[in-house]
């Protein structure tokens, strides 16, 4: 083709296919099939300059097509060259003038329109067109200054031809300019112009990272150059937010550091990445990484402007820095025009102040979604996204759980968890998996336990995360802003203080929308180095002692009941009347009750259901707790410790509120029907008054748990089934002993006693002592042997159950005691003659009446075993017998006669025992014949029971015993 194309609106395509072939061509080739050279430029025009490659080349810069890339031509200097610049090839060091020409030509043309005359191009010298550049005179507008002329005459480039005679056979035009070239040399050989000077400037380029460290620049700019800004040329430009920099700043001169280049991270913007096609395989550029790197170029690249300096990334090589533009904020521009996202990582080493023009103009990009943010869409609540509410607990250093304005409390499922958006608080640990709690974690909970608990707060919902709960487990928790009336963000309160940080989010997550408030009150509190998780100091850990543990608590209840009105922190609620307490000034927890009333159970919890420990729940025993968690659940209180239970808990009375608003909780429980005063309590007379009376109106008005019909829960579904008769006065002796109060014994003078004595003597001698096969049945009497110390003997057994390992146990029936013994080596058939239809069991099941004794697997119990052992073993004993309750003959013994104290009572009054229930005492007393033995019985046991607690003998050495621990 012989038709000029103009390269800024021919078609790159077929442009690029026909360069290749005659580049690859031979000139014979050329000549032969007679090709003419594709024109790049067409032989005059103008362009705008993009940069500087040298002191004679530049890039001149076309129009783009619509929705086409602005094409881009390397023109040189005809007829003239500059000095080298340095690079890799020459060990980075200039040829002499080498940077001084290039600068003059960059500060004179670069991002201007200049004016060209093509003298040379085509498919040899690939897309370098040759000619000359055009530039209107500085100091006479309407005549226009020849820039390889000027060059020359500067001393910036040289003629390739220098002296001689003009070429007469040239055009007169290219003659004039080579005369003018001519003329130019000599005049700056005569000046001493440039690379004609004594000492030209041979420039040495540093890179960052190899002759310099990167912080060394930053901190010499900081202290050295004029408002803390280094001058700096914009050499390359890698993406929209990455270039490469060259310092150029005179004031640096004497620290070294003039001419060192280093890459610069733009602070504040992440753009998107460019693509490197040199790589095998190439990697493609991400959307938008084009127009984002040719938007930056049309401002920046080759201009000479101010950096701040902010600090290094993590390679210590790449400097993080903001670049002022005399004409705006170049991040701003990206960000609003989409081509990039901000950097949270980089925003945090800018200054508070110039984060908010670019949070806005991010903004602005998502609503309108351009570039990067075409797909955006804002995230998406499940609930609203601003709501008035209170807090009823703080679970974490940043977690709240709220109870919303207009919501009823009545179940968990009312609250709304809340955590502090763009904030991470130091996490607690877990004892089971033994992981400690990280350093702060418990301060960071106080603190904002203090700030927040039982306030009205406003809470801003800024976005929605799904949180691993388990394998397989999630929850979709909110997260927001809080602020109360004293503070506007709770979160910076937090982080200022040292007690928290800002979450390091990904640069397309969704934030705080106070983020940069809660970035700026981070700094400050890390430039002090002397606050919460900044500090210098050794973190050392407050130990807490933990009195929940029965031994512990009881040893120190004494110091709690002597300190009276005491200062505490509701930490847990168990139920409406049993919570977890701190109390500060002792520096431990605790587990206390309120020792008057009673709570109904509660809802289990997930942990208890899934362990099968679950108890059901009573009616009105959930609204009880969440009564108690809205009222006194981490909040401060005021506790009466009156007495420790053998499970460890304290008891007493617990008040809220302060001045004119305290009040007692017992009294709050009991009025609302949430509660019931201690019946037992009732009965002593040791509930007070008050109590008593708010439980009447309760009742009166049919409130919380009187509002249904009443179950006595200490009542039995099924009243006990006592066999009347006559009280009877025996002799007796105790064979076998159970416990304190449980034995069997056998009556002095009981002919069926002797018979049957003799009779499994007969029985021994005539079967001797080998077992024999006989059916093994639960409930069957058969014979079973037992070697009393003597020798063996068979004796009349009852099977009670088989055990796992082939075994049964057994109770011989004639003497109370039990063993396991093996069927194939003591265990024979018994005589139908010796069968119980025939001689009854001789040994009758015994109970001390109206004693309630601990386990024997206690202290207590086992020294009521132990003392009522001393008191009857081996002894002819008077029993009163009463009748029988349950299979079990109820019983007052006596050591001398029936005039003298029981061995009932002397167990009661030395804390051994205890008198039952008022009710289960009445219930004997009524349905047993010849009460006055009975009631006399019970009135001495109370008596002396009330010795026993307030001489603190036994089971009460620790005060009152409540409720849970009586059974």
């Amino acid at each position: 083709t012989s038709s000029k194309i103009h390269a800024f609106t021919s078609n790159s395509t077929c442009k690029a296919v026909v360069q290749s072939a005659l580049q690859n061509a031979s000139s014979s080739q050329i000549n032969k099939y007679n090709i003419k050279m594709i024109s790049i430029l067409p032989a005059t025009g103008s362009a705008k300059v993009k940069s500087v490659l040298s002191g004679d080349t530049v890039v001149l810069l076309g129009r783009a097509a619509e929705g086409g890339k602005a094409p881009e031509v390397t023109f040189t200097f005809e007829r003239v060259t500059a000095p080298r610049m340095a690079s890799k090839a020459n060990n980075n060091v200039d040829d002499p003038e080498a940077f001084p020409s290039r600068e003059w030509l960059r500060n004179l043309c670069v991002g201007k329109t200049v004016f060209f005359e093509t003298r040379k191009q085509g498919a040899t010298a690939g897309d370098r067109v040759y000619g000359l550049l055009f530039m209107p005179d500085p100091s006479d507008k309407t005549k226009q200054w020849n820039l390889s002329v000027e060059s020359v005459r500067r001393g910036f480039c040289i003629p390739k031809v220098l002296g001689g005679d003009v070429d007469t056979d040239a055009a007169d035009e290219s003659a004039g300019y080579e005369s003018a070239l001519q003329v130019a040399y000599k005049e700056a050989v005569s000046n001493r112009a440039g690379v004609h000077s004594d000492k030209p400037l041979v420039r040495k380029l540093m890179n960052a990272g190899d002759e310099f460290e990167a912080m060394t620049l930053v901190n010499k700019s900081k202290r050295v150059c004029t408002g803390g800004t280094v001058k700096c040329v914009i050499e390359y430009v890698f993406d929209g937010s990455r270039f490469r920099c060259l310092v150029t700043d005179p004031e640096l001169e004497s620290q070294g550091l003039i001419y060192g280049s280093f890459t610069l991270i733009l602070a504040g913007v992440s753009c998107p990445r460019v693509g490197n096609p040199r790589l095998n395989p190439p990697t493609p550029s991400e959307p938008f990484a084009e127009a984002a790197r040719d938007f930056v170029e049309l401002r920046l690249l080759q201009r000479e402007l101010e950096v701040t300096l902010h600090g290094c990334d993590k390679s210590g090589v790449c400097l993080v820095g903001t670049v002022h533009h005399p004409r705006g904020n170049i991040s701003a521009e990206i960000l609003k025009n989409g081509f990039g996202r901000i950097s949270d990582w980089t925003v945090r080493m800018m200054s508070p102040g110039e984060v908010p023009p670019l949070r806005i103009a991010e903004n602005a990009a998502k609503r309108a979604t351009l570039g990067v943010f075409e797909s955006y869409k804002p995230p998406v609540l499940t609930g609203a996204s601003e709501f008035m509410g209170t807090v009823i607990e703080v679970t974490s250093g940043d977690t709240l759980m709220i109870l919303p304005n207009g919501e009823t409390y009545d179940a968990e499922s009312k609250l709304k968890k809340i955590s502090l958006a763009s904030l991470r608080a130091p996490r607690a640990g877990n004892e089971r998996t033994g992981k400690p709690d990280e350093p702060f974690s418990a301060e960071c909970k106080e603190r904002l336990r203090a700030m927040t608990i039982g306030k009205s707060v406003k809470v801003n919902v800024n976005y929605e995360r799904e949180i691993p709960m388990g394998p397989n487990q999630t929850e979709k928790r909110q997260f927001g802003t809080i602020s109360t009336k004293q503070k506007a963000d709770i979160g910076e309160v937090l982080i200022s203080e040292g007690l928290a940080t800002t979450q390091r989010h990904r640069d397309d997550d969704e934030k705080s929308a106070r983020y940069d408030e809660l970035v700026a009150a981070e700094s400050v509190a890390t430039a002090a180095k002397k606050k919460g998780v900044h500090s210098t100091a050794e973190y050392k850990k407050k130990t807490v002692n933990d009195l929940t543990d029965p031994k512990k608590a009881k040893t120190y209840a004494g110091t709690l009941q002597r300190a009276g009105n005491t200062k505490a922190i509701v930490d847990y609620v168990f139920n409406g009347s049993r919570f977890n307490l701190f109390i500060p000034s002792e520096n431990c927890y605790v587990a206390f009750a309120l020792s008057n009333v009673r709570c109904p159970q509660p809802s289990p919890s997930a942990g208890a259901a899934s362990r099968g420990k679950a108890k059901p729940a009573e009616p009105f025993g959930d609204a009880s707790k969440c009564h108690s968690r809205l009222s006194v659940l981490q909040r401060q209180v005021e506790i009466v410790c009156t007495g420790v239970t053998l499970g460890g808990v304290m008891t007493g009375d617990l008040y809220v509120g302060q001045g004119a608003q305290r009040r007692d909780y017992c009294i709050e429980l009991v009025a609302s029907g949430l509660a019931t005063v201690d019946q037992r309590k009732i009965d002593y007379g040791e509930a007070p008054k008050v109590l008593i009376d708010s439980q009447t109106a309760a009742q009166e008005n049919k409130l919380g748990i009187w509002s249904i019909a009443q179950v006595k829960k200490d009542e039995p579904a099924a009243a006990k089934v006592f066999d009347k008769a006559d009280s009877k006065i025996a002799e007796i002796q105790i064979s076998e002993i159970r416990s304190g109060n449980h034995f069997f014994f056998r009556v002095n003078g009981d002919e069926s006693a002797k018979v049957i004595d003799d009779s499994m003597k007969i029985f021994t001698d005539t079967n001797g002592t080998n077992a024999a096969p006989c059916e093994v049945k639960v409930g069957k009497v058969v014979a079973a042997l037992f070697d009393d110390g003597a020798s063996k003997s068979w004796y009349r057994a009852k099977v009670l159950e088989k055990t796992d390992k082939g075994k049964v146990r057994v109770l011989f029936i004639d003497h109370g005691n039990e063993a396991v013994v093996s069927p194939a080596s003591h265990l024979r058939p018994l005589d139908m003659s010796l069968g119980t239809d025939q001689i009854p069991a001789v040994a009758k099941e015994g109970k001390l009446v109206f004693s309630k004794v601990r386990p024997i697997e206690e202290d207590d119990g086992i020294d009521a075993a132990r003392m009522f052992q001393g008191m009857a073993w081996g002894k002819d004993l008077k029993a009163r017998l009463h009748g029988e309750a349950e299979g079990q003959v109820l019983v007052t013994l006596y050591e001398a006669d029936t005039d003298s104290p029981s061995i009932n009572e002397k167990l009661v009054s030395e804390g051994l025992a205890r008198i039952g229930k008022r009710y289960e005492v009445y219930d004997i007393v009524n349905r047993m014949g010849n009460s006055d033995s009975l009631g006399k019985l019970a009135k001495d046991l109370e008596a002396a029971q009330n010795s026993a607690r307030k001489s603190r003998k036994g089971m009460w050495v620790y005060g009152e015993i409540p409720e849970e621990d009586e059974d």
